[in-house]
């Protein structure tokens, strides 16, 4: 026994600090549209590679369901996740009594962390609006463009030129961008910029989405995710970016089986940049997860003369779902797998709700102490913080 003492005297001791164990960075993705079997074509359809998504050790499952509707859409996907409450389909960070609810952006801006927001929709469409604006419809397209140059965001990429700068109001929005020390980009994204944290960078380069991958899309969502990550990281105090892989819900919408596969493909390498930037910052949190399923999709074996062929997949949709009575295949409310990374992943294991993402953010971090109030709203007397003109 006294020997046993002794050798665990000599064992070396790991001291785990308030500090060290506090999240300081969090990468959110939302693959929109992608349930356990979209994700699973990254195992069956990644030109023999292996996929980001087996790098992850902790994994959960939530349910999506709206407010006021078992199958949610993605407005009110996204108000869960940005804001930590249900809604109706179709709100844009409000409430089911059309009250503003606080973003996870609008709150941590009052704290001085930076923000991004990616997307290869439009800048403006459900789940990226949802973290930075408020609206009634999602449908409103122009009226969330008008929140971005106030909002608390530092870098944004995706699309949707139009309702910046050719309005129906003739109101130049993409001015007020320049006006609030944006540096705007409306050709391309240059991976290798030099970005300088003393500025704000936008990039709007499509008037509405940006083309598929099928179009020829390239490379834009890694290389935006990794410009984010290399302009977020030079603030000292903490940041959040979240990245869309927009039109994986889009693919699922038109029935295209091949769309779907290449959006997520492109989606695993923007997991990647994130992993990868997770592994050598400390107190760095990657969240990968969906708003909805889209489409019923599964991966089927082929069916021929002699039966079933097990080696052979051919992905499908619900019944239905392609027919020409119809406009585009519908969500459906299976459970979604959510994926966690580094510093705080185990929090995420479980089933629970869509609306614990952002309270298990909000523990992980602290980002909401002392800056919402019993009433799920930001204090009037929070002081406003001025720390963004020290250059890195």
């Amino acid at each position: 026994m006294k020997k046993l003492f002794v050798l665990l005297l000599l064992l070396p001791v790991t001291v785990f600090t308030q500090e060290e164990k506090k999240v300081k960075n969090v990468i959110l993705l939302i693959g929109d549209g992608m349930g356990l079997s979209q994700m699973s074509t990254a195992y069956y359809f990644n030109d023999g590679k292996p996929t980001n998504f087996s790098r992850f050790k902790h994994i959960g499952l939530i349910n999506t369901s709206s407010a006021k509707e078992k199958i949610t859409d993605s407005a009110a996907g996204a108000t869960a996740f940005a804001c930590g409450a249900r809604s109706y389909n179709g709100a844009i960070s409000v409430d089911t009594n059309l009250k503003k609810m606080p973003t996870l952006i609008e709150i941590i801006e009052k704290k001085d962390i930076k923000s991004g927001v990616v997307a290869t929709s439009s800048i403006t469409h459900a789940t990226p609006a949802c973290f930075y604006a408020h609206s009634n419809s999602r449908s409103n397209a122009e009226d969330i463009a008008k929140y971005l140059p106030k909002s608390g965001v530092d870098f944004f990429a995706g699309g949707g030129l139009k309702f910046f700068n050719k309005r129906s109001d003739k109101l130049d929005i993409y001015r007020e961008l320049l006006k609030k020390g944006f540096i705007l980009d409306t050709t391309a994204l240059d991976p290798e910029l030099e970005v300088r944290i003393a500025k704000k960078y936008g990039f709007l380069l499509a008037d509405n989405g940006l083309e598929s991958k099928l179009e020829g899309r390239g490379d834009f969502l890694k290389d935006a995710t990794n410009l984010a990550l290399t302009y977020l990281s030079k603030w000292e105090d903490g940041f959040f970016l979240m990245v869309e892989g927009s039109q994986i819900d889009w693919e699922g919408h038109a029935t295209n089986a091949q769309g779907i596969i290449e959006e997520v493909k492109d989606f695993d390498k923007a997991m990647g940049e994130a992993l990868n930037f997770a592994e050598v910052n400390a107190n760095t949190l990657v969240i990968v997860t969906a708003d909805h399923e889209t489409g019923g999709f599964a991966l089927s074996p082929k069916q021929t003369e002699d039966g079933w062929d097990y080696n052979t997949i051919e992905p499908k949709f619900y019944e239905g779902a392609a027919d020409e009575s119809v406009e585009y295949a519908a969500h459906t409310t299976t459970l979604i797998p959510v994926f966690a990374y580094g510093a705080g992943a185990e929090e995420f294991m479980g089933i629970y709700d869509n609306t614990e993402i952002f309270h298990k953010i909000m523990k992980l971090t602290g980002w909401n102490e002392a800056v919402v109030d019993e009433n799920n709203q930001i204090k009037t007397n929070t002081p406003e913080i001025n720390k963004r003109t020290f250059d890195k």
